[in-house]
């Protein structure tokens, strides 16, 4: 995994173009795709940022974002979020 910094995309949420903050890509051997963590930096209401997180073809790079839907996908994504934010509280 790879943490990024002051890297930008922009990307449409909500039917409307954002620029967000990648805040980590990692790539998997067993789908060939490359996973892109990001935030427009928006809070929930119970005060912990938006991130989102997309796919995308390492051929054609970060400009065709896909979404990622199938349950393996969804659950590699959700373990790669939550190994951050043990990261992070172990810092804190």
């Amino acid at each position: 995994m790879e943490i990024m910094e002051e890297q930008k995309i922009t990307v449409d949420i909500n039917g409307k173009k954002t620029e967000c903050d990648v805040l980590f890509t990692f790539s998997s051997e067993d789908t060939g795709k490359v996973y892109i963590g990001y935030t427009d930096n928006t809070k929930t209401p119970d005060g912990r940022q938006n991130i989102y997180y997309s796919s995308y073809d390492p051929v054609f790079g970060p400009d065709r974002l896909e979404k990622v839907t199938t349950p393996e996908e969804v659950e590699m994504v959700k373990e790669v979020l939550q190994e951050i934010d043990r990261s992070v509280q172990n810092v804190l």
